[in-house]
């Protein structure tokens, strides 16, 4: 087994923020392999989400990111579970990291059950017929409507929209990692994302009424 330094262990700690013990374990754990050590701290942390959904989180920090001209602006609020922890590093450049991504990404919604049933249902009767006339066969539609209901999330839904700065993880695994590390239930709780002259038609003649 190859040894596990400690520039090693620095290396992975970097990546996923975890602590230095759980970054030696997973090391050792996968023969010392970066890339297999990553992937067991994120099935951990996401072990340890589940664990933690349940407990309150009504702490916090309330993001915003103004991109360079003033064009686009977002806000966001991250709550956790305690005032420490919200003050910490690690959860305040997070809640920076998720700004950038709204700016970023135009997420429309937080989660999947938040897209309307009728916006749904609309997505999926494109897929179809989309699928029917490239000539799929019918035994093999509702899987190619899956797969591309898969992607249409990840345009709209910020937690399953792959991370800017990382696309090999989600929003929700990288928010997964956080609690893991920071050992506190995190969720994003809302957002609104703002972009000079996208005030639609209709609201700006009431306005001007």
């Amino acid at each position: 087994m190859p040894e596990i330094t400690a520039q090693l262990v620095k290396a992975l700690r970097d990546k996923t923020q975890a602590g230095m013990m759980d970054c030696r374990k997973a090391l050792t754990e996968a023969n010392g392999d970066l890339a297999e050590a990553e992937v067991i701290l994120r099935k951990k942390g996401m072990a340890s989400a589940a664990k933690k959904a349940g407990r309150a989180a009504r702490m916090g920090q309330v993001g915003t990111y103004i991109h360079p001209g003033g064009m686009l602006g977002v806000m966001v609020e991250v709550n956790c579970e305690t005032d420490f922890v919200a003050r910490t590093d690690q959860f305040q450049e997070l809640v920076k990291d998720i700004s950038m991504q709204i700016a970023a990404a135009d997420p429309r919604y937080l989660k999947r059950d938040e897209v309307p049933a009728e916006i749904l249902e609309k997505e999926k009767e494109i897929a179809r017929d989309r699928a029917r006339a490239e000539g799929k066969p019918d035994k093999i539609l509702d899987k190619i409507v899956e797969g591309r209901l898969a992607k249409f999330y990840e345009e709209v839904c910020l937690l399953d929209q792959p991370f800017i700065k990382d696309n090999t993880q989600t929003i929700d695994q990288l928010i997964k990692s956080k609690i893991a590390g920071l050992q506190e239930n995190i969720t994003i709780a809302r957002f609104s994302r703002f972009k000079v002259g996208e005030t639609a038609p209709a609201e700006t003649a009431e306005a001007a009424e």
